[in-house]
């Protein structure tokens, strides 16, 4: 990366924010085994922030360092894609390394790299949380998936609330999988409405 050293650091910032744009093209790689759903990284990442922001005001903890954690968490990947867990068995990167250039002359480095060490760390409640929420997205996705027919998702479903860590993400991960992914928009409606839609008896 020697030949950013000469970049002045606004110019840098918008490199940064760029690079950010990488994550909307970057997909998530787990779903070729499941054989159904797609997401990239950048959808991922938003809703994981989501739900770091909601663990945290449940446990009363820090939602900021909480959300940004969350937020940042896979930022590396528009660097070195994601790998999912059959590629890791065979690859390595070197997400710190991924980080510092990112970030590097933007200002940001102490503290993208500082959420990144405390979520690696997993020693603080906000790093735990932020660990749930990861999973949590991936359980939502893994019920919506099982709601549209796909048994094998449920297997996946079953391992992954096993690695939820705190008593807050284990209350969310449990209601998850009592919970048809669609009734937040299905059941809203008089249930009429679905019939009435196309103007059946409607008054003339």
């Amino acid at each position: 990366m020697e030949n950013m050293k000469g970049r002045d650091k606004l110019t840098r910032i918008v490199d940064f924010f760029n690079e950010c744009g990488m994550l909307r093209k970057t997909p998530r790689t787990g779903y070729q085994f499941l054989g159904t759903g797609s997401e990239t990284v950048a959808e991922h990442s938003f809703r994981t922030a989501v739900i770091g922001h909601v663990l945290a005001l449940m446990a009363d903890a820090d939602v900021a360092r909480t959300t940004y954690m969350c937020l940042f968490h896979d930022l590396h990947e528009a660097r070195t894609g994601d790998f999912n867990y059959v590629n890791r068995i065979y690859n390595n990167s070197d997400r710190v390394q991924a980080l510092k250039h990112a970030t590097g002359g933007t200002g940001l480095e102490e503290d993208i790299l500082g959420y990144w060490d405390e979520l690696e760390e997993t020693v603080t409640l906000e790093a735990r949380l932020a660990q749930d929420a990861d999973q949590l997205d991936f359980i939502l996705i893994l019920k919506e998936e099982f709601d549209m027919g796909n048994a094998y998702a449920g297997q996946w479903l079953e391992s992954a609330v096993q690695r939820v860590r705190t008593q807050w993400g284990q209350e969310i991960a449990e209601a998850i999988t009592k919970t048809d992914h669609k009734d937040w928009w299905f059941l809203g409606p008089d249930p009429e409405w679905w019939i009435r839609k196309n103007g059946k008896n409607k008054k003339k």
